[in-house]
């Protein structure tokens, strides 16, 4: 798994590419935790780039979910979501907790 971050004016954005599993997920999660710590609570994923996501990274999306919306500071949105991801993402119920768009340019705007 690769992890990337790039800072815009109203947002950040983490694009993930490879297999985020139960020994990947915890490099994601410092990554999405150092973002809260430095303030930085609009995030955009970029999951284009995905394989595969166990629950181990679904885990780490809802935990920034929830600290990025607590105090009404911001979200996570997701973009770009493989059909195999959304899918599982579907199942597990997740959907309905986070913003998808097709596109990380749409993601980047709606922040």
């Amino acid at each position: 798994m690769e992890v990337s971050t790039k800072k815009f004016k109203h947002c950040d954005l983490v694009t993930v590419t490879g297999r985020v599993d139960s020994a990947t997920a915890p490099r994601l999660s410092e990554v999405l935790t150092a973002l809260n710590d430095e303030g930085c609570y609009r995030i955009v994923m970029d999951m284009a780039g995905l394989e595969y996501m166990s629950s181990a990274g679904f885990r780490a999306l809802i935990a920034t979910q929830r600290n990025c919306k607590n105090f009404n500071r911001g979200e996570v949105v997701l973009a770009c979501i493989p059909g195999n991801i959304l899918s599982a993402l579907e199942l597990a119920g997740f959907t309905m907790l986070f913003k998808i768009y097709p596109d990380v340019t749409t993601a980047v705007g709606s922040l």
